[in-house]
């Protein structure tokens, strides 16, 4: 199970083959950039893009962003996207249509090969399972449990919401959501995505509320298809300052009141109490994870 979560606040979507584009990636703010194997690509280009992908990469990190790579799902194209990603610099790959944990397994060992044949630590490369249909749905624990590179994992709205006959909309996949964040959470990962779907990217103030949202229902981070929304997740995924000096004053006045032998406490007239001082570490530790990332970019 992991326990160490990487500041994904935003991850950018870049069709890994569009040199245009991924030029312009690490000017983005993003934490980090996806290039895209999958449904940006048509097969036509599945092979330019791969062999592309060792340059893309070098360009997209080069202001300290992690490059992730979304590789398709039919298990020969996956085959020879993971042959192509699989090289120092890459920190994760996204499984598309996560069927099960012996599909996350088999991945995971096909990524350990070409660990091996590079000369690199085995386990360098992280896994990010995406549930996107109706019977992956009910194996999201299993999912997330599956192998020790897992990371984090999300729910695709829209793939999701094909798969059920749904509209993809915020009250239509809430409840999913938030199924898939708590297995997440149970299984050790960090919770992403929206509540709701970034296929509306220009609808600045919806990403925000879905954004500001899917932060209060424990996600992390989110994705996203469009640079403009990248300054809006990384503000809705922050800690606000006056979080962080309510945190700082919750841990510290429990730490008095520890050492004068009391246990329960009020901090601006509320009741604080273990569950509350453990948030409040959370997030402090989380904001300095934040500040550093910030910082070393």
């Amino acid at each position: 199970m992991n326990t160490s979560h990487p500041v994904w606040r935003s991850l950018l979507y870049v069709p890994a083959n569009n040199p245009r584009f991924i030029a312009k990636a690490h000017e983005r703010g993003a934490d980090g950039i996806i290039l895209d194997l999958e449904d940006s690509v048509p097969n036509s280009e599945l092979d330019t893009a791969r062999q592309a992908l060792r340059d893309a990469v070098v360009s997209a990190s080069q202001n300290g962003a992690d490059v992730l790579i979304r590789i398709n799902n039919p298990d020969d194209l996956a085959a020879d996207d993971i042959d192509a990603a699989v090289f120092d610099g890459v920190a994760a790959i996204l499984i598309t249509k996560a069927r099960d944990a012996d599909h996350v397994r088999a991945i995971s060992a096909r990524v350990a090969e070409r660990e091996a044949d590079a000369g690199m630590t085995l386990g360098t490369i992280r896994l990010v399972p995406m549930i996107e249909t109706a019977a992956a749905y009910f194996k999201a624990v299993e999912i997330g449990a599956a192998d020790p590179r897992n990371v984090a994992m999300n729910l695709g709205g829209e793939d999701f919401a094909a798969d059920m006959g749904l509209a993809p909309c915020a009250d239509t996949l809430a409840l999913a959501k938030q199924q898939v964040a708590i297995a997440a959470r149970a299984t050790g990962l960090m919770p992403m995505g929206l509540m709701g779907t970034i296929a509306d990217f220009l609808d600045l103030e919806g990403i925000k509320v879905a954004a500001e949202t899917a932060r209060r229902f424990g996600m992390e981070g989110a994705s996203c298809v469009h640079p403009s929304n990248v300054s809006i997740l990384n503000a809705a995924f922050s800690p606000r300052p006056e979080e962080i000096d309510n945190a700082r004053r919750v841990v510290n006045a429990y730490a008095d009141a520890t050492a004068k032998g009391s246990g329960a406490i009020t901090v601006d007239g509320k009741m604080i109490d273990v569950p509350v001082v453990q948030r409040a570490e959370k997030m402090l530790a989380r904001w300095a994870a934040i500040e550093g990332r910030v910082n070393a970019g």
